[in-house]
């Protein structure tokens, strides 16, 4: 497994690589972001780890611009800044993990293993079906230029709808997805939602982007209907 680890201490990105090295691990460092938005562009790797205050590119603009480029490797940030909105920021920005320093170098490699285990699966900051756009941080959706006004709940539906995008979902997968396991009201609930997604997102475009699959459940039109 190849990890690219890149951090401008010298010293703790070397103590990482050895550390890393040690566990099976192989290992490529850059001291700064363009450097490391380089490498990552040029070779295919098992994860990321990235620390945010870099000279010349920070960690940030580092895993915004991969996954602009729809590189959906494994990012985990690693770094002394450990504010609240520090990690909203890199998180909702595609990062995959946050690991603030001082660390644990054995729980380290265990987010790492655990990340390399769910793989670099497609994880875009913004959602898109066709001309219909989901923005998760902002809580923004929108039919090509025009935006559309959505409660909470309805938000949440449209976004499992549309990270599962193409594939039929039962109401129950929508249940535990949206509401949790243990919800135990009427599950015709999900209709109902259904229904005012679709007099938002659909008909005022003459769209049918929600279809009904007839005994199975809802699918979203990849293509946005």
């Amino acid at each position: 497994m190849r990890i690219l680890v890149v951090d401008d201490e010298a010293r703790l990105a070397d103590g990482v690589r050895r550390g890393l090295e040690a566990e099976g691990f192989a290992v490529d460092v850059a001291h700064n972001g363009v450097d490391g938005l380089w490498r990552a562009r040029e070779n295919r790797y098992d994860a990321i780890v990235l620390d945010l205050m870099m000279p010349g590119m920070s960690g940030w603009k580092v895993c915004e611009a991969l996954r602009a480029e729809q590189n959906w490797t494994p990012v985990l940030m690693l770094t002394a800044k450990d504010g609240e909105w520090d990690q909203v920021e890199a998180l909702d920005g595609g990062a995959d993990d946050y690991v603030t320093k001082p660390f644990s170098f054995s729980v380290l490699v265990a987010r790492l293993r655990a990340l390399i285990r769910r793989g670099g699966v497609e994880r875009p900051v913004v959602l898109e079906a066709g001309d219909l756009t989901l923005d998760p941080a902002a809580h923004r959706v929108s039919r090509g230029s025009t935006p559309i006004v959505l409660t909470s709940r309805e938000f949440a539906v449209l976004e499992y709808l549309m990270r599962h995008r193409g594939q039929v979902l039962s109401k129950r997968d929508v249940l535990t997805g949206v509401w949790d396991d243990d919800f135990d009201g009427d599950p015709n609930i999900v209709e109902v939602y259904i229904g005012h997604l679709r007099r938002k997102i659909d008909r005022p475009f003459g769209r049918e982007a929600i279809e009904t699959v007839r005994g199975a459940g809802y699918r979203l039109a990849a293509n946005g209907g």
